[in-house]
């Protein structure tokens, strides 16, 4: 018992530049004292005492605004900050270094008892203040829920999502955006995720760039092909890339 208590207290002093010490980690942090009193209460109800349980459920939700059911399950190194108003349902399942703020709802959207109603968060989840995951799906190891999020579908691995209803960011299309704005010698820094029309014609562009840029070479690689021209005018084979010289072009089609 005393070996959670020290690796909850050290995720905590990891993940909140606010925490200054163990002793204030300990005496001051409804998350963690939250994450303790549902331990005894699942202890209870795992072993048949299902109103012990609940009672220390209730407890725990007096003392510091979190309310979860015995019967959920969290995995180890898990960070509920702040916490206040935070629900987790009866067969919510809450994977290994996930971190939770203020206000999120981990609930369901059926009433058959006995059936998976709540979300199952994989490893390494982070879930925005006052988002609502509901349904008995599973968010992916390394996602992301945005704040004020209503997510209603499984999220991928590594995914993001955001918004209401919540839409899917997948990591792969970002990283893809940013490496062909680098190629383009602009860095995209500055695009958010959400619905601002600048940040969304922003996209579109890099995106539209990109595209053409390849489509670019494929022409290069086809003309080198079909014409015979000078090895002065078309690049080599190590120069057909996505960046193409507009004046060889020019000359080409000469």
């Amino acid at each position: 018992m005393f070996q959670r208590l020290r690796e909850d207290i050290a995720c905590i002093l990891e993940r909140d530049p606010a925490a200054h010490s163990w002793w204030t980690v300990l005496t001051c942090y409804p998350g963690l004292h939250a994450i303790l009193m549902h331990r005894w209460a699942h202890a209870c109800w795992d072993n048949g005492f299902r109103w012990a349980g609940r009672f220390i459920s209730h407890m725990g939700r007096f003392f510091t605004g979190i309310e979860i059911h015995p019967g959920a399950r969290i995995g180890r190194r898990v960070f509920i900050d702040h916490g206040m108003g935070v629900v987790v349902g009866e067969t919510a399942e809450i994977g290994d270094e996930c971190t939770i703020y203020q206000g999120v709802t981990l609930g369901g959207t059926s009433l058959t008892k006995g059936a998976k109603r709540h979300p199952t968060l994989g490893r390494g989840v982070i879930v925005g203040a006052n988002s609502q995951v509901l349904g008995g799906f599973t968010v992916g190891d390394g996602a992301r829920i945005g704040s004020n999020a209503v997510v209603v579908k499984p999220v991928p691995p590594g995914a993001t999502a955001v918004g209401n209803p919540a839409r899917i960011i997948l990591k792969e299309d970002e990283a893809q955006r940013e490496a062909a704005a680098a190629r383009m010698g602009f860095s995209a820094y500055g695009v958010t995720q959400n619905d601002d029309p600048l940040s969304q014609a922003m996209k579109g562009l890099i995106d539209n760039a990109a595209g053409n840029a390849h489509q670019i070479a494929m022409l290069w690689a086809a003309i080198e092909k079909l014409a015979p021209v000078r090895k002065d005018c078309v690049p080599n084979d190590a120069q057909v890339t996505e960046d193409f010289d507009a004046e060889r072009l020019k000359q080409l089609m000469k």
